[in-house]
C-alpha cells in the first residue's frame, strides 16, 4: 500500500511535475520533427536566419547565433529527413511512455527506465567526446527521472494488482 505521508506525496509531486515535463518534450519534439520535414532547405535558412537576425546585430560573434546558421547552411535533404524522423519517432515514444507512467500502467515503468538509461548512456558518450554544460545538465535531470521513475515502481509494486492491468 502507498504511504501517503507529506514526504512521499511531495516525491510523488516532483516525479508527476517531472514526467509532465518529459511528455511535453515530446510533443515539442514531434511539432519540431513536422515542422523540419515540412519546410524546404531554403525556407530553413530563412527561417534560422530570421530568429538569429536581431542576435546577430547586438554580437556579430554570438556563438549559438552562428552555428545555428553554419548547421542551417550545411544541412542536407537526407539529414534534414533523418532529423525529422528521429523527432518524430523520439517524441511520440515519449508521449506514449509518459501517458502510461501517468495512468500508473506498470509496462511503462520499465520500459521508461530502459528508455532513458539508452539516451544516458549516449549522452554520457556525447559529454565525453564533446563537452556541452547543456548536455550534462540534460543528461543530469535524465537521471534524476529515472530515479523518480523507479521509486514510483517500487512503491506500486507494493500495491495489490487491479484487475483491469
Amino acid at each position: 500500500m502507498l504511504d501517503h505521508s507529506p514526504r512521499t506525496n511531495l516525491w510523488h509531486r516532483v516525479f508527476t511535475l517531472s514526467i509532465w515535463v518529459k511528455g511535453i518534450d515530446g510533443v515539442l519534439e514531434m511539432i519540431g520533427g513536422g515542422i523540419l520535414l515540412l519546410t524546404s532547405n531554403t525556407a530553413l535558412n530563412q527561417i534560422i536566419a530570421a530568429l538569429t537576425q536581431h542576435e546577430l546585430v547586438e554580437d556579430p560573434h554570438d556563438w549559438i547565433a552562428n552555428a545555428a546558421r553554419h548547421a542551417a547552411a550545411q544541412l542536407s535533404t537526407n539529414t534534414r529527413l533523418f532529423g525529422s524522423a528521429y523527432l518524430i519517432v523520439h517524441g511520440l515514444a515519449k508521449v506514449v511512455l509518459v501517458l502510461g507512467l501517468l495512468r500508473g500502467q506498470r509496462w511503462a515503468y520499465p520500459v521508461a527506465i530502459g528508455f532513458l538509461c539508452l539516451f544516458i548512456a549516449y549522452q554520457l558518450y556525447r559529454v565525453g567526446s564533446q563537452f556541452s554544460l547543456g548536455l550534462l545538465l540534460l543528461t543530469m535531470f535524465d537521471l534524476v527521472v529515472v530515479a523518480l521513475i523507479w521509486r514510483e515502481y517500487r512503491s506500486l509494486a507494493t500495491e495489490p494488482k487491479l484487475k483491469h492491468e
